[in-house]
């Protein structure tokens, strides 16, 4: 502890003086977390969630019953697998290891789409409720990647900044895909008696 904190802290303590500095001692000894740590944690968040997402998306084009949706998802997993490699390098420029903490939303996503697939299987809205879900997963990454983003702009990640953005330019294009899809085929066959 700092001479002057605990110099503070003893006035306090033994004459009633109310210390200079308002922080409490804990607070005072505690790390002050900035912005770099919350971008830190927040791409362990991210980077959790990919691995995640790669672990989901065969899963979920097997289920998949319409060629197209199917199709859509294994061309994901091609681009998440780009998108870690690209937060691994995120990770080097601000010299920390690679590594996800568990994020709860993304694990909420998945388990909202795992029910589908039980719920849903071999009826007609089950493809209209797997696109759903996997739009849910590219809007949570679309806010975070975009989040990421603009912190890397302000904390000088020059080189951060190109790749997060080159993955939400990904996010947000499948996306668009999954929606094009969703209003030309997918909504449809789930309004028919009977799963395509």
């Amino acid at each position: 502890m700092p001479r002057q904190v605990a110099l503070e802290l003893e006035l306090s303590r033994t004459q009633g003086i109310a210390p200079c500095n308002p922080l409490t001692a804990e607070a005072t000894m505690a790390k002050m977390k900035k912005l770099e740590d919350l971008f830190h944690d927040t791409l362990k968040d991210v980077y959790f969630a990919e691995k995640k997402i790669l672990a989901s998306l065969p899963k979920m084009a097997k289920a998949a019953q319409h060629a197209g949706l199917k199709a859509a998802f294994e061309k994901h997993l091609g681009e998440t697998e780009g998108q870690i490699d690209r937060l691994e390098q995120v990770f080097a420029e601000i010299d920390k290891k690679p590594q996800g903490k568990t994020c709860d939303a993304i694990v909420g996503i998945a388990k909202e789409g795992e029910e589908i697939m039980d719920k849903y299987e071999d009826m007609p809205a089950h493809d209209a409720g797997l696109l759903a879900a996997a739009q849910a997963v590219e809007h949570y990454e679309m806010t975070r990647y975009g989040t990421l983003r603009t912190w890397a702009e302000e904390l000088g990640y020059t080189k951060s900044i190109k790749l997060l953005q080159q993955t939400l330019d990904e996010e947000r294009a499948t996306d668009a895909a999954l929606t094009k899809l969703a209003k030309a085929v997918i909504n449809l066959d789930a309004e028919k008696d009977e799963a395509a």
